[in-house]
């Protein structure tokens, strides 16, 4: 599996959470039970829910916590949460994401009071590593948190462990960063990647002052990512987003390597961005392997050949190097005439080739041509005692076999003898495989 990451309106934690699980819905059980391992209240609930901006689809990501201002107010187009040292902040950017760090809710004047309380980072991480949640969660929850308190450390001359948060924002930052562990440890992805970021413009308002956007822990946790201006002002990429980019060490484009598309998923933030929808996109490929390949297809109808030359046309045909397969269909064309459908599988890089012995060969003055995906089956060959060859497929289902009757044809066998002796082919191929 690889994952590229389309970061069109921007990238939060909870962005990126509701991508994953617009993608995989079915870890939303995984995440909701992983969040009461890492020991959030019961008073704290996570919403995964659909959402539609009017141009796209999609799904949100939203952390409310039983009685508290959030939930009272409702939700706040301004909900921001960052981690800058000990001070908490207020911001008036124009995007909106959900930050995790630390959560301020500001409604109408933004006069609401804030309790000056912190959890120190190392007493998070020490809450992280004894919590009941899987290992792998565990590590990369840990992990995404400790790219954030490097950066901040770096941007206001402080220790790694005495970066601190403030309290409002532990509850909501845990549950973004901790599913984001989730589902980056449940999908086992081998490899990301993520094109260009936007970068946005403006400033946020914090008690340290004006700081510019980027904010300087972003600019910290995505050095060596390329970045490009679409002219929108606002905040378009958070600091919990950076860091779960940076713990990600993604590549910087999806490759030139065929892959095959399996899932997508849409994760929108708060606001609403003029033009454009805020939202964070993933694309999931299947790498190609042996598994999955690209195959060429040529078709072309027959209504003027005689069977028995369009039949050594086609034996001719599938003779040729790169052909995989020949198949002829009978049909009805033009005036009620009977004609053959042709269709030739070929490797795609003998399709002009292999066109071009098709209008050799047969009466046709022209043909249809396409590439196409294709899934194989893992399969092999083996040999009996019996010397029957058995085709051995390995499914979803489990493996199945299936005797050569070129094998098991014989001038003296009986329809029955012939069936008797590819069934005991079949089970000998499958025991010596099992």
């Amino acid at each position: 599996m690889h994952i590229h990451l389309d970061v069109l309106g921007g990238i939060a934690g909870d962005m990126f959470v509701a991508a994953m699980l617009d993608a995989w819905p079915e870890l939303v059980g995984t995440v909701e039970r992983n969040l009461r391992l890492a020991g959030l209240d019961e008073d704290v609930q996570a919403v995964f829910r659909a959402h539609n901006d009017g141009v796209l689809t999609g799904s949100r990501f939203d952390v409310t916590k039983t009685g508290s201002e959030q939930e009272a107010s409702g939700p706040d187009p301004h909900r921001h949460s960052q981690g800058h040292g000990h001070a908490h902040h207020h911001h008036h950017d124009e995007h909106g994401h959900a930050h995790p760090h630390e959560e301020h809710v500001h409604n109408g004047d933004h006069s609401h009071s804030h309790h000056h309380h912190h959890t120190h980072w190392r007493d998070l991480r020490a809450m992280l590593d004894g919590s009941r949640l899987p290992e792998g969660v565990k590590r990369a929850a840990i992990a995404i948190f400790h790219e954030l308190a490097v950066a901040e450390a770096a941007v206001h001359g402080r220790n790694v462990g005495d970066v601190a948060f403030h309290e409002v924002g532990n509850w909501d930052s845990i549950a973004d960063i901790v599913a984001a562990a989730t589902l980056i440890d449940a999908v086992g992805a081998k490899s990301w990647s993520v094109g260009s970021l936007p970068i946005g413009r403006g400033w946020v308002e914090t008690d340290h002052g004006r700081l510019p956007v980027p904010a300087p822990a972003t600019t910290l946790l995505l050095r060596g990512f390329a970045f490009h201006d679409d002219g929108r002002h606002g905040e378009r990429i958070t600091p919990t987003g950076a860091a779960i980019l940076s713990h990600l060490s993604p590549a910087t484009s999806l490759g030139s390597s065929p892959r095959l598309l399996e899932r997508t998923g849409i994760g929108f933030g708060t606001r609403r961005l003029p033009g454009m929808s805020n939202v964070l996109r993933i694309l999931a490929f299947t790498e190609e392997g042996a598994a999955q390949d690209r195959v060429g297809v040529i078709q072309f109808d027959i209504d003027d050949q005689t069977g028995e030359e369009l039949a050594v046309a086609l034996d001719l045909v599938r003779a040729a190097e790169g052909v995989i397969d020949v198949t002829q269909t009978p049909t009805f064309g033009k005036k009620g005439r009977m004609m053959a459908s042709v269709q030739v599988l070929a490797r795609v890089d003998a399709i002009d080739a292999i066109g071009a012995l098709c209008l050799r060969q047969t009466t046709t003055l022209g043909l249809r041509s396409r590439i196409e995906a294709r899934t194989v089956l893992p399969r092999q060959s083996v040999t009996t005692e019996d010397g029957i060859r058995v085709k051995l497929a390995d499914r979803p289902g489990g493996m199945t076999a299936k005797a050569e009757m070129d094998d098991a044809q014989g001038v003296d066998r009986s329809h029955k003898a012939r069936a008797e002796l590819r069934r005991r082919a079949e089970a000998e191929a499958l025991e010596q495989k099992s």
